[in-house]
């Protein structure tokens, strides 16, 4: 008992809680848990400093929002000095903070940024919130962010893990917004670079497109329509889509009334105020035929921009910096091929309908429903109209409902753009039925391109046909399989071909059974004795001339390949056809002689590359074989009636198969020139050759165009012009004798095992090209179902 009660504790003398010993593993998950979060904010701080410094992606500079005014220029002078256009900063009138009427301002931080006063460029609350109800509460974009997504080029990518980056890209560059820019400016700039469509680029103009009044003149209700077009200006315009575009305009108005910047009395009289648009479309001067040459020619400025740059350190910029481009083109040649374009396009079109009245599955022939359907759909994944949506996070179903409701849009015509209310799916099945062309011309001696049309309308087919479109040549690449024949044959204008149906497994090439010389062969466009030639000669070296002569697009190699199953620009091709002009000299062609600053220092001098191809002779004797075409051949008939028959003109009609492409390369001594003519798939055609031949759909632009050149007096090319003959020409099939040929370097004979295997020279040429994409288009046009007939 008495050490029991020694061992109690005194009354007022508690002890101390015994303490509880942590166990190892417990301070090891602490410790875990600890360097995780420090591992983590490290993390997240490394990868925002590696995307602010671009190490993971370009970043826009937000110092090019600054001074939009002082930006100059570039000009383009053509060879005769005359200003053919600029490069220049998006059209725009900027406004300043106070030229922005208050309800616009409000309307915009209600709908868009509620806490933006409060906010250093992310509002991590307006995230949180998006995170968790899935965007179905509004997102978590600032106006900051927003701003910063209109300075990115092209469209959000669907990619989950680009747009993650892409999202933090514009996190960066908001912050970066909100250190160099007030809050004020910041709201001024968005409204000033933000697209209203229409060439309505900033709030300035988009209210002299849509209420003919300045921006400072809009009421609340104009204010609200506006701020509702910039989550969907297409879906939300109060001109194609008056209906959404009120009632989301509402939602904006609904709005303000919640975050106080309206009473009710105010609301209520402008959600009861119709949309009333006084549309007053602003038309852009460049979206014409200029817009395909400057597409290509900002490509190759660029390049020579940067080039500069690696060589001196001095950056330059094609839209600030108001350079001078001197260009090739001339201004007059420039004006009759878009002319030209315009005056057969327009009859052809009229035939071209006439023909589809009576076709059901307008404007496609030999296509069933499901092709159709897969050809429209990948058109309509083109449009920026689908492209816009999707990063929107629309669904597909409702994509499609959109782009099958009608609406109101403008179409093209021949007589000028036409408003009408149709689908867009409508839209895009009408535009292709339009007939398309491309026309390059250009001086074989120098390789100076004087004219380039890539196209009929920029504004609805921004697809340039002279360097970016590939087609179906047809029996223009035929001179090839005949200079090669010449070249390692021997073979001269006068040897004799059969002309029978050649006939090779399960597939023919039908013909006469006559023998014809070459020169009657290709004046015709004898299929028979074009594949016999290919056989002969071997298709390895009909390629490696195609690629002397500049081809570099893939190349068929199977025989019908002698038939043109290959698909070439016109760039391309023109190239090649100038050669033979030029006493077989290839000279590549180009858009650019000089390119000065704005003092006038020379930055590039274009040099011409020159490669001697072929003897002077081998080139005048397919110069002289294609003037049989011209003379006698598939496009004397068309030339003759055009006026020009009289003129020494070497040419090549094609024509593919189904009619699907039409070409035509006329060579005047002074000027080649390369017509193409079709629609934009390949199963939109004319049903029979008669109107579907490279004679009568490309070969008349071709007439017009050089009837125009001729009657100008100051551009110093004549119908009496003539093509310079070799000294030792005397027009005997015997001038070829002696010159180097396929039947021996040196005199002796090849076996047709050796010629038909030749060895092939050295070379760093690569024949197989890209493989293509395979689609629709290219399954219809396979070389098992090729139209020998032509």
């Amino acid at each position: 008992m008495e050490d029991n009660k020694k061992s109690k504790p005194a009354s007022g003398f508690p002890l101390p809680p015994k303490k509880k010993k942590t166990s190892s593993g417990t301070k090891r998950w602490i410790k875990f848990i600890w360097l995780g979060l420090i591992a983590v904010i490290l993390g997240i701080s490394g990868l925002f400093f590696a995307v602010s410094q671009g190490f993971v992606g370009d970043m826009p500079d937000v110092k090019d929002l600054d001074n939009p005014d002082i930006y100059v220029a570039s000009e383009i002078y053509s060879s005769d000095n005359q200003l053919l256009g600029k490069f220049e900063k998006e059209k725009t009138i900027p406004v300043t903070y106070k030229q922005l009427p208050p309800y616009l301002v409000y309307a915009l931080q209600a709908k868009e940024d509620e806490r933006f006063k409060e906010h250093s460029g992310i509002d991590l609350k307006s995230i949180a919130r998006a995170v968790y109800f899935g965007g179905d509460r509004g997102g978590g974009s600032t106006i900051s962010q927003q701003l910063a997504k209109l300075l990115f080029t092209g469209q959000a990518s669907q990619n989950k893990f680009q747009r993650a980056f892409q999202k933090l890209k514009e996190w960066c560059v908001a912050v970066s917004l909100e250190k160099r820019y007030t809050k004020e400016e910041i709201i001024t700039l968005y409204f000033n670079k933000m697209d209203f469509l229409f060439n309505a680029k900033g709030i300035e103009l988009a209210s002299k497109v849509y209420f003919n009044k300045s921006a400072s003149q809009l009421t609340l209700p104009e204010s609200a329509t506006f701020v509702a077009m910039l989550e969907a200006p297409r879906r939300n315009n109060p001109y194609r889509n008056p209906e959404r575009s009120k009632n989301r305009r509402d939602v904006v108005l609904k709005q303000m009334l919640d975050t106080g910047y309206i009473d009710q009395s105010t609301y209520e009289q402008a959600i009861a105020t119709p949309i009333t648009v006084t549309f007053s479309p602003i038309e852009k001067v460049e979206e014409d035929y200029s817009a395909y040459y400057k597409f290509y020619l900002r490509k190759e400025i660029q390049q020579y921009l940067t080039e500069y740059e690696k060589q001196t350190g001095k950056e330059l910029n094609l839209y600030k910096n108001g350079l001078k481009i001197y260009v090739t083109l001339d201004s007059k040649m420039q004006k009759y091929a878009e002319e030209a374009i315009k005056e057969h396009l327009t009859s052809l079109q009229k035939n071209f309908d006439n023909e589809m009245k009576y076709n059901s599955n307008r404007p496609y022939y030999n296509l069933n429903k499901k092709q159709i359907e897969a050809l429209m759909m990948s058109a309509v994944r083109r449009t920026g109209r689908y492209k816009q949506m999707k990063a929107e996070g629309m669904p597909e179903d409702s994509i499609m409902m959109d782009f099958k409701t009608p609406t109101k849009m403008t179409r093209f015509t021949w007589n000028g753009e036409e408003e009408i209310e149709m689908s867009p799916w409508d839209s895009i099945r009408y535009h292709k039925q339009i007939a398309q062309a491309g026309l390059m011309s250009m001086d074989p001696q120098t390789g100076d391109i004087k004219a380039w049309v890539g196209g009929i309308n920029w504004q609805h087919f921004q697809y340039d046909h002279v360097k970016q479109g590939k087609r179906q040549v047809g029996s223009t690449f035929k001179p090839f399989v005949y200079a090669t024949a010449i070249m390692h044959l021997g073979m001269t204008p006068c040897s004799q071909v059969s002309n029978a149906t050649y006939s090779k497994g399960n597939w023919s090439v039908p013909g006469n059974g006559a023998m014809l010389t070459l020169k009657d062969a290709i004046a015709h466009s004898k299929n028979p004795v074009a594949i016999r030639l290919a056989e002969m000669v071997g298709t390895k070296n009909v390629i490696q001339t195609a690629r002397d002569l500049g081809v570099t697009d893939p190349i068929d190699t199977s025989l019908p390949m002698a038939l043109g199953t290959s698909d070439i620009t016109i760039y391309e091709m023109l190239g090649a056809y100038s050669t033979f002009a030029n006493f077989g000299n290839y000279t590549k062609p180009e858009m650019i002689w000089r390119i000065e600053d704005a003092n006038g220092r020379v930055i590039k001098e274009v040099k011409p590359i020159v490669k001697e191809v072929m003897n002077e002779m081998y080139a005048y004797t397919m110069i002289d074989l294609m003037k049989g075409v011209t003379e006698f051949g598939t496009a004397s008939g068309e030339l003759k009636r055009r006026g020009v028959q009289a003129a020494e003109i070497a040419g090549k009609t094609g024509t593919t198969q189904k009619n699907s492409d039409g070409w035509f390369m006329g060579i005047a001594p002074k000027l080649a020139t390369g017509v193409w003519v079709g629609w934009e798939d390949r199963a939109t055609h004319f049903r029979s050759t008669g109107e579907g031949q490279g004679a009568k759909m490309a070969l008349p632009i071709w007439a017009i165009y050089m009837k125009k050149v001729y009657a100008d007096k100051t551009l110093n090319i004549s119908p009496e012009d003539k093509f310079i003959k070799p000294s030792d020409w005397t027009g005997s099939c015997s001038d070829l004798s002696g010159l180097r040929g396929g039947y021996g370097d040196e005199g002796g004979l090849r076996t047709m095992d050796e010629i038909k295997n030749p060895t092939p020279p050295p070379t760093n040429h690569n024949n197989s090209g890209p493989k293509k994409e395979e689609n629709i288009n290219e399954k219809v046009n396979t070389t098992d179902d090729i139209d020998f007939n032509k």
